[in-house]
């Protein structure tokens, strides 16, 4: 596989690889069950755990396997491409466990990696209802409190909520995001309002924090490190999803027959198909440069990430759609995948930074036009 990548992969990245067919297989098998019932794939995630994938995302000083970027988003990408609701859950996990031990490395951040090492589950607790695509800038003031500091507010779309025995929370304190670690408690509660059109079994739930103190000792006080794993994955769900959609539409095209003939001997579905397997290859392509970038530490990662997301998630939709023309009637079967990968589709360009956020950024920097300017 080492052609397919930037940089040759380790011996320990290429045996994670390797185990990915046949978990893939297994995963593919019950996304549709699980999408339809709006289910944790809880079997799934703990076999991820098992094989290695969660102790490699882990810096090699904490104990893990200290994984490239590179090689994550190629995991998670392949994931996707079998569940996307699996691989979000799982990114969504891995990303707050490895966060929260390097941003507490001078305090719990042990703790943090050996629970995370254990098999307990994290989860993400960041996005706010008033704060909009902006989740790294809260607006919900914390208060100063005896050991720390009281919350009371809500966070939604928390994938993997139900499970978590740990969750990255950030507040602002002094109008300044601050991130802390916290445990569940009975100050804490979970909506029931999960109903949403794509990625069902990710059941990203919204919580409601009243008075919930968020201590001190689980304060962040350094920086983020070296991994950043959600960064480097949400293209790779777009991706993944992408090539799902692909491949649904080639086996649809394939075997259904009109007037007896294939209805892949159509020019226009030949002419739609070449367009959309060399945008798909153009994406993974951008992607991994992005990814690799990010593994030699340049600054220009961020950048070419957030247009390897941008452009993952158009084209997502874009193949999604095409699935859909092909598939005519029968691909807008609850039991055809082709409506399933629409609807999933949909999810990659909300995530923050939403394509919206990420055109307007790129569109100031391209154009030269100064943030006030743009206010």
């Amino acid at each position: 596989m080492p052609d397919l990548f930037y940089a040759t992969p380790t011996d320990a990245e290429a045996a994670l690889l390797d185990r990915l067919p046949e978990l893939t297989r297994e995963f593919a098998a019950t996304a549709a069950e699980f999408d339809d019932r709006a289910e944790l794939p809880v079997a799934h995630l703990e076999r991820l755990y098992r094989d290695g994938f969660d102790r490699a995302t882990l810096d090699a000083d904490l104990g893990g396997g200290g994984i490239g970027h590179e090689v994550f988003g190629e995991i998670v990408a392949r994931i996707a491409t079998a569940d996307p609701s699996l691989a979000t859950v799982w990114l969504m996990h891995v990303g707050a466990a490895t966060g929260l031990a390097n941003l507490t490395r001078d305090g719990l951040g042990t703790y943090y990696a050996e629970a995370f090492l254990d098999g307990e589950r994290f989860a993400n607790a960041l996005s706010e209802p008033t704060s909009g695509n902006r989740f790294l800038n809260p607006q919900q003031e914390a208060v100063r409190a005896e050991g720390g500091y009281t919350l009371s507010g809500a966070k939604r779309f928390v994938s993997g909520s139900e499970l978590a025995k740990h969750l990255l929370v950030n507040v602002a304190i002094d109008g300044e995001p601050v991130f802390f670690g916290y445990e569940p408690d009975a100050t804490l509660n979970i909506i029931p309002i999960w109903d949403t059109l794509g990625l069902r079994a990710t059941r990203s739930q919204l919580l409601e924090f009243d008075g919930t103190l968020l201590r001190d000792s689980h304060r962040a006080t350094n920086p983020p490190g070296r991994f950043n794993a959600i960064n480097a994955g949400l293209s790779s769900i777009s991706i993944g999803v992408a090539q799902a959609a692909l491949d649904a539409l080639i086996d649809h095209a394939r075997n259904r027959v009109i007037a007896g003939r294939p209805l892949s001997h159509q020019q226009w579905v030949q002419f739609e198909v070449a367009d959309a397997e060399i945008k798909l290859t153009a994406v993974r392509a951008a992607a991994r440069r992005a990814l690799r970038l990010a593994d030699l530490g340049d600054p220009a990662s961020f950048s070419a990430i957030d247009r390897a997301k941008y452009l993952a998630n158009k084209v997502a939709v874009e193949i999604a759609a095409l699935g859909v023309r092909i598939g005519g009637a029968s691909g807008f079967l609850r039991s055809s995948p082709i409506q399933r990968h629409l609807r999933d589709a949909q999810a990659g360009q909300l995530m923050a930074y939403s394509t919206e956020v990420i055109a307007g950024q790129v569109g100031k920097l391209v154009l030269g036009v100064e943030e006030a300017e743009g206010n």
